[in-house]
């Protein structure tokens, strides 16, 4: 069985194409009609190369965390090393990095920019067994809510860096609202902080975890999404949403300064 979805790249024509296997999974690939987007030979060279270092190196340094949840009152935290379930997630941007490492065995799905740096986050997380749709959460692209919908109804997990690709920072897209209204599915919100941590010159302030360092895993309350929700409420949502992403950060910044007195 086969679904696909369009995407308009410039003169070309994307399809985010799933075929179903018998082991009742479901595989995503990209087949596209020209080799778009074009990139530059520095580029390419970059996407060739940088994936295996980024993945060598956190696969090693990632085991050296260690990884310490809390939760709001009512949420059951999913713990690292476990699937995840057909809910679609939310992060800030800023916290790519230690999320990978944490939900690497989860098989989820994640939203990702058809731009270069989208490409290059794509490549990183196919190689910590994630799977990607190509879209834009900020344009509410139907394409890619429609790829995420196929995955929230075969029982996986969509994701979100709700501020990505681009921010502004700690401001959550309405991409995740339409997506739970077309499906269903509850928005999980959660935030992960290393204790200490390099914090890259970004819109977003990467942070990237130093080795042995601890990293709080913060979970908010889940948003729900009716599926008759009037057009003058999404925006209401939107806020419900955004407030629990940053409830998430502000309990894990709280956490350390408890921990450490």
């Amino acid at each position: 069985m086969y679904f696909a979805a369009c995407e308009v790249e410039g003169p070309a024509v994307a399809f985010l194409h799933f075929s179903h296997n018998r082991d009742n999974t479901d595989k995503i690939n990209r087949v596209t009609v020209q080799d778009q987007p074009r990139f530059s030979f520095t580029q390419r060279l970059v996407l060739a190369v940088v994936p295996r270092v980024v993945w060598a190196l956190f696969s090693i340094w990632g085991r050296t965390w260690r990884f310490e949840v809390i939760a709001e009152e009512g949420v059951t935290p999913i713990p690292s090393g476990v699937k995840s379930p057909a809910e679609i997630y939310c992060f800030w941007h800023q916290c790519v990095l230690p999320c990978t490492v944490y939900f690497r065995h989860s098989r989820a799905v994640i939203l990702i920019s058809q731009s270069f740096d989208g490409e290059l986050i794509t490549l990183i997380l196919k190689m910590f067994g994630f799977d990607a749709v190509r879209g834009s959460s900020s344009r509410g692209s139907r394409e890619g809510l429609m790829g995420l919908k196929h995955i929230i109804e075969t029982g996986r997990t969509a994701i979100f860096t709700a501020d990505g690709p681009r921010g502004p920072i700690y401001q959550t897209k309405m991409g995740p609202i339409k997506l739970a209204q077309m499906t269903g599915a509850p928005i999980g919100a959660f935030y992960l902080l290393p204790e200490h941590a390099w914090v890259m010159p970004s819109w977003d302030h990467f942070l990237v975890p130093r080795p042995f360092t601890r990293i709080c895993v913060s979970w908010a309350r889940q948003t729900h999404v009716p599926a008759d929700l009037a057009p003058d409420q999404f925006e209401l949502k939107r806020q419900e949403l955004n407030a629990a992403l940053e409830r998430a950060r502000m309990r894990a910044l709280d956490h350390f300064k408890q921990a450490n007195g």
